[in-house]
């Protein structure tokens, strides 16, 4: 499978004030098959992230309103954007500013002119690297390995229907938050199919069960969640 296949439809957002770079990263990547988003500021790049919630965000440094140092701090604690990826792209290729921005978090510094080719590369390499970090979700007692579609506790696969698999990972992805009865029926069973609560309890249980775990909490009347 080729490279631009794997990564087909992730989302950038690109961050610059000079409008031809902005033209020619979104004609180059769009080419390539992503989905391109753009902002001219660090400001408006912000709201752009949070409607967008990008796979990769490409940041320039010096720009108006707000630069892209500031915009980084804030885009890293937003919710939704943990684990996107930023790299800051910027004519600034003093040392020291490209140390500032790989210690502030950035996943790659580069350093323009741009060269597309090199960094179609990069974004490859970086999007490949997330994406294998990103199909384990490590939940302590157990893992839960989203590509191969299984369970693993003490180095044993646990054998779940598709529905307590899908369950179980709607809990694990935001571990330690209250997941609604409703949000639950939704998300697992959908909205054409109408199901009663005892399902949804019985489907806990045999997770309980089969993970010999205590961890999945009820929280009588709203719904479950998932505790380290």
């Amino acid at each position: 499978m080729s490279n631009d296949m794997i990564n087909k439809k992730a989302k950038i957002l690109v961050v610059d004030d000079e409008e031809d770079i902005i033209e020619l990263l979104k004609y180059h990547l769009t080419k390539h098959g992503y989905d391109i988003h753009t902002a001219s500021n660090g400001r408006v790049a912000i709201d752009v992230a949070k409607d967008s919630l990008p796979d990769l965000i490409i940041l320039d440094i010096m720009m108006p309103e707000m630069g892209g140092l500031e915009a980084f701090k804030i885009l890293k604690k937003t919710d939704g954007l943990e684990e996107t990826i930023m790299v800051f792209l910027s004519a600034r290729k003093e040392e020291h500013m490209q140390v500032t921005g790989l210690d502030l978090g950035a996943d790659d510094y580069i350093v323009k002119p741009i060269r597309p080719a090199l960094l179609q590369s990069k974004i490859e390499a970086l999007l490949r690297r997330n994406k294998k970090k990103n199909t384990i979700l490590d939940c302590h007692e157990f893992s839960i390995d989203m590509e191969a579609f299984c369970v693993i506790k003490e180095n044993k696969e646990i054998t779940l229907t598709k529905k307590e698999f899908n369950l179980l990972t709607l809990l694990a992805a935001s571990m330690g938050k209250v997941i609604l009865r409703k949000d639950i029926m939704k998300k697992v069973w959908g909205e054409d199919l109408i199901v009663g609560d005892r399902t949804i309890d019985v489907h806990i249980r045999m997770l309980r069960k089969k993970l010999e775990t205590d961890k999945i909490m009820t929280i009588k009347g709203i719904g479950y969640k998932l505790t380290l």
